[in-house]
């Protein structure tokens, strides 16, 4: 059975020189940098003006990297697995025992 979530790969040159998918995956691994460091500023801006200011930027990101990651999802260059059932009842089982923990 087939796990894997994915479309047709788009073929790009390899060597030492970037290639298109080369660039994409530092576009995303950048903005999953910077997403994280703007959820500290918005946790951390001392003021609402400056808040509303850094969730302008926040919510431009978040759509940035959203979009990156679709253009490497419909080129095939990341691939999702499915998930079956016992994995998933195993994560819940995890989920629900961190949450009692909390009590």
């Amino acid at each position: 059975m087939n796990n894997k979530v994915n479309n047709p790969k788009v073929e790009v040159p390899t060597g030492i020189a970037l290639n298109d998918k080369d660039c994409i995956e530092k576009l995303l691994v950048a903005l999953k940098y910077l997403s994280k460091d703007m959820t500290v500023a918005l946790t951390e801006a001392s003021n609402e003006e400056l808040y509303k200011e850094y969730k302008k930027i926040f919510d431009t990101i978040i759509e940035d990297q959203r979009d990156t990651f679709e253009l490497m999802f419909r080129n095939g260059w990341y691939v999702l697995e499915k998930a079956g059932t016992t994995k998933i009842n195993e994560k819940v089982k995890t989920l629900n025992q961190e949450f009692q923990d909390l009590n």
